[in-house]
């Protein structure tokens, strides 16, 4: 199937995505398309994001659906608000001619009486996110005695978000017969566990190497000292005109603190995390997928289920610690056939950490020094003929004879004038800067003791405590001593996933801190409003067979 015109795809179905100028379906549809339609087995996909797995895996289905029944037929469930609007709204654009089939998103953030009144035009298909789901399944909002087709999108996401029990509750909840599809971008035991619990026979369609990187994204990193940080950033945007992207934080303070030094500097930038109200959130993706704001300075957890095609560059501000979260940070670019940019902003100290993400993920990560102000200049130039030669459109109408006499210039010295008139305030401002010397941190350059701290509190990192000296924390957090450690098998993505389970029940999501894996026990940080849920929730609790036990750290 090289075109969706050579597939068993109704008229009707056709004609939808016609209009929305799908042509060639992408590997993943090539495959996945042909299996759903005639096979009966479940499946397993897997394949990165951004892949075009929502019309892989409904378009057959939409086909299936009997439009006289009022019965729910298919059940999609991803792990986030944000991902559950995405495919609500595309699955509606590929019914746009199927009048009689409904599609109803039901997530968490939102009024749950109104998406409760909303079942009445009896949709036949459901997409959720888990939480949610569980709620109206226990109001008898929702029946799915009737569902002939399941589908977990992102479903090492929802596993490594702490959605394992709500997962194997909901799928009680759905008949024998149905079909499940599983999708992933990775495979690992929780996703193996689950499709060995509920999957029967399952079929795979594997879309390139699981944690696949791509071969037309670009990597870079710039060494740079603690408080040039900020000013390094700024140049690497300014290098870059024209550019689209989202910056990398790990903390909501710091999250925040980039985005404000951006929007002071005049940049069209906002900041997406998790102290935002559902209302926030929703109007910054509004702007950034509107291109009202060009710039989004996100963490990992508000950046999930944002899902945006035309990224230029990502930014890592602070580098993550899993190597896997750098592959998925850097994947958001170099989508849809387009070449990306990955660009990591490292402190001399952090080489090590570099090291480990370049063995790991086998990614050639190129060192590049920070852009000088005459590099940057000329970058600004070259930007400024890319607009005008790629944007013709008229935006107003005037009068040509408003236009004065421009018969005493050359076509070199309006261009000249022009160019000057455009970059005027940049140039004057890195005219008056020194630039950044790449690796050359005098004793001067270095935070001080109290910067330092401040700097922990902001970013969250493990540093090394000094013998005897008790480490400066943030405020807000508390930190706990946990009972296991290596000995036990356990590793930071556990612990991630059993402090998510802990606090599942949460209307929102914890803030995490440090995480620190020793040989017998470990320590973890968390923000203090969840202290009683935690003791609560690890009581009930085992990680292999073993019982956790965890209390406040001196």
């Amino acid at each position: 199937m090289n075109l969706f015109t050579e597939s068993n795809l109704s008229p009707e179905v056709l004609q939808a995505i016609g209009d929305l100028g799908f042509v060639e379906p992408t590997e993943i549809q090539k495959q996945t398309i042909p299996f759903i339609s005639t096979d009966t087995r479940d499946l397993i996909a897997l394949a990165a994001t951004g892949t075009g797995k929502t019309a892989a895996f409904s378009l057959p289905i939409l086909d299936m659906i009997d439009d006289n029944s009022r019965k729910i037929q298919l059940l999609v469930l991803c792990p986030t608000r944000e991902l559950c609007l995405q495919i609500t709204k595309d699955i509606k654009n590929y019914t746009k001619y199927l009048r009689n089939i409904k599609t109803t998103a039901v997530y968490g953030g939102s009024s749950i009486m109104d998406q409760i009144r909303s079942l009445r035009d009896k949709p036949q298909i459901i997409v959720g996110t888990p939480g949610r789901v569980i709620d109206m399944i226990g109001r008898k909002a929702l029946d799915f005695s009737e569902v002939q087709w399941v589908v977990l999108d992102e479903a090492d996401e929802m596993l490594s978000m702490g959605f394992k029990d709500d997962l194997e509750t909901i799928l009680s909840e759905t008949p024998d017969s149905k079909q499940t599809f599983l999708f992933s971008a990775t495979m690992n035991k929780e996703v193996e566990r689950i499709s060995k619990n509920y999957l029967t026979n399952p079929h795979r369609i594997s879309v390139g190497s699981i944690n696949a990187v791509k071969k037309n994204i670009k990597h870079e990193y710039y060494v740079v000292g603690y408080r040039q940080k900020k000013e390094a950033l700024k140049r690497l945007i300014d290098a870059n005109p024209n550019q689209y992207s989202i910056i990398f934080c790990r903390t909501r303070m710091e999250t925040q603190e980039v985005a404000d030094f951006l929007m002071q500097n005049g940049y069209a930038a906002d900041a997406l995390h998790g102290d935002l109200s559902q209302a926030q959130r929703d109007t910054v993706m509004k702007k950034f997928r509107l291109k009202n704001i060009d710039i989004l300075v996100a963490t990992d957890v508000a950046a999930r289920g944002l899902d945006v095609d035309s990224l230029t560059h990502v930014i890592h501000f602070s580098l993550p610690d899993d190597p896997e979260v750098f592959v998925h940070r850097s994947g958001r670019t170099g989508r849809a056939g387009k070449d990306g940019i990955s660009m990591a902003l490292i402190k001399p100290e952090e080489s090590r950490k570099l090291k480990h993400i370049k063995s790991d993920t086998k990614i050639d990560i190129v060192e590049k020094n920070i852009p000088t102000g005459e590099e940057i200049i000329k970058a600004q130039v070259g930007g400024v003929f890319e607009k005008l030669f790629t944007e013709h459109e008229d935006f107003f109408d005037f009068d040509d004879s408003l236009i004065p006499d421009l018969s005493n210039f050359t076509k070199e010295q309006l261009v000249h004038q022009l160019l000057q008139f455009q970059l005027k305030e940049m140039a004057t401002y890195y005219q008056t800067r020194n630039d950044i010397a790449e690796q050359k941190f005098s004793r001067d350059e270095k935070p001080s003791r109290r910067e330092r701290g401040r700097e922990r509190e902001r970013s969250g990192e493990k540093r090394e405590r000094r013998e005897g000296k008790p480490r400066r924390r943030n405020e807000d957090m508390v930190r706990f001593f946990f009972n296991l450690g290596k000995r036990d098998q356990l590793k930071k993505m556990d612990m991630l996933e059993i402090i998510n389970k802990a606090t599942s029940k949460s209307k929102k999501r914890a803030d995490i801190g440090d995480i620190e894996i020793l040989d017998k026990f470990s320590f973890f940080e968390i923000e203090k409003s969840f202290k009683n849920e935690v003791l609560d929730g690890l009581s009930s609790m085992k990680f292999r067979g073993k019982e956790m036990r965890a209390e406040v750290a001196n």
